[in-house]
């Protein structure tokens, strides 16, 4: 992309109005992020036709994708803030530099946690709460998935690093076209090849890898402000440091969302398979919802971090209030939608009483919160773009690590399996309440900011 496009670019970004701005930039991440939990959703979907214990298995290893994703994330999210403050005080080649570095910091990586996760396969799957009988369906899954993650993560940094440059829609088509990919291929690999878990994992994979040549192939085009070089790779720790700094938030959120998958899989495993792939089903649907509200979110992402490097302190307010109302109006549509369909929801994935009992019920009490997911992640989002790293890394901890690790934890002792579908309302019910400080501390820092520069 040439000088003349980043300007249009940064004129864009710090001149239109809001909302508008905001929304165009939503719409083909919330599109990218549906797909993508989709076609999660459809792995559950089609390998619940093998049984219980193979619905249960996605589940438990839904927790390692979690942390492949958190290391694309953490990289691809810290990157991506940097280089776009960067590009709001016009300073190219330190965008260059933050691009190129965390693409070859999480190929890198990734290659390194292949090795790792391919030798020490059985110890991690049995970590991750895998029933004995879920084991063998959960080593099956797993050992592709493991291959794909250089690619995954690499994926997850080159979409956030688009994002950040306001080109959702070149984003989502990498994404996208990658999900769709996979939902294809799941039931040719489980049912007509007749690979059973072993081919949803290998369709997840191929998809993976097709998506990470559609993304990188936008960067050798030079579609992006950003150019990936060799040449503009880093050799300061301190570069690598403060991308690992700013995208901190994003691996605690999605790092500490996989260990409370573990700890929730493995008290669910205490109530049977049954248990295990109700909470599954019903993660599994939330994943799909939320997906919304973190697109409206990412949305938000790169208009706050450009104005807020640029000084525009009044536009940073303006699109954090416009984001939060629009997913909070959205977020309670689904939530009257599902707390009323929620049956119905979990047996068109697995038609078994006992998995619709738990699965229901776990995913009424989740409704109830449902609407306030707009503080929750705004909040956290709104403090990462902007450089306020020990702020934002704390409320991502909230959520799933500082409340729901000690709840799953007591609650079940003290309510039994009611208690493990209770869990999540109420760690979001108390993340929310310890959210808004935060959210108003920091509006209120900007404001006098913005009364100093005036």
């Amino acid at each position: 992309m040439s000088k003349t496009d980043s300007s249009r670019t940064y004129t864009m970004m710090t001149e239109a109005p809001v909302g508008p701005l905001i929304i165009r930039l939503a719409i083909p991440t919330i599109i990218s992020m549906m797909i993508t939990a989709l076609y999660n959703m459809a792995d559950t979907f089609f390998v619940s036709r093998l049984g219980t214990s193979a619905s249960g298995a996605v589940g438990v290893i839904f927790s390692l994708m979690s942390i492949i994703q958190a290391v694309g994330f953490t990289i691809g999210m810290g990157s991506g803030s940097l280089l776009s403050r960067s590009l709001g005080k016009k300073d190219y080649g330190a965008a260059d530099t933050y691009a190129s570095s965390a693409f070859f910091f999480a190929f890198t990586t990734g290659c390194l946690l292949v090795v790792i996760g391919q030798v020490q396969l059985d110890r991690i799957v049995s970590h991750m709460g895998a029933t004995p009988t879920i084991l063998p369906y959960a080593k099956d899954y797993a050992r592709y998935i493991i291959l794909g993650i250089p690619f995954i993560a690499t994926s997850f940094v080159m979409n956030n690093q688009l994002r950040f440059q306001g080109m959702a829609a070149k984003a989502m088509i990498g994404l996208t076209a990658g999900g769709i990919l996979n939902m294809l291929l799941d039931p040719l690999f489980i049912f007509v090849l007749k690979l059973g878990i072993a081919g949803a994992a290998i369709a997840t994979l191929i998809s993976q890898c097709a998506s990470f040549c559609i993304l990188l192939s936008f960067f050798l085009r030079r579609i992006p402000s950003t150019k990936l070089s060799i040449a503009c790779i880093s050799r300061k720790a301190g570069t690598y440091a403060a991308i690992i700094k700013n995208g901190l938030p994003s691996f605690a959120r999605q790092g500490i969302a996989s260990l409370a998958v573990i700890a929730l899989n493995r008290q669910a495993g205490f109530y049977g398979d049954a248990a295990v792939a109700g909470m599954s089903i019903t993660n599994r649907v939330f994943m799909f919802i939320m997906a919304i509200a973190i697109g409206i979110g990412q949305g938000f992402q790169p208009v706050c971090a450009m104005n807020y490097g640029a000084q525009k302190y009044v536009r940073v307010r303006q699109a954090f209030f416009f984001m939060v109302k629009l997913c909070a109006a959205i977020m309670s549509v689904c939530a009257v939608t599902c707390f009323v369909f929620a049956p119905q929801i979990v047996a068109s994935f697995r038609n078994d009483p006992a998995v619709i009992l738990v699965g229901a019920a776990a995913m009424r009490f989740q409704c109830l919160l449902l609407p306030f997911h707009s503080l929750i992640f705004g909040t956290n989002m709104m403090l990462q773009t902007t450089g306020q790293s020990n702020q934002a890394t704390f409320t991502a901890c909230l959520r799933q690590g500082i409340y729901f690790l000690p709840l799953i934890i007591l609650l079940p002792r003290m309510f039994g399996l009611t208690g493990i579908e209770l869990t999540q309302a109420i760690a979001d019910c108390l993340t929310v309440l310890t959210s808004i400080p935060f959210a108003v501390w920091f509006l209120r820092s900007i404001a006098v900011q913005h009364t100093g520069n005036g």
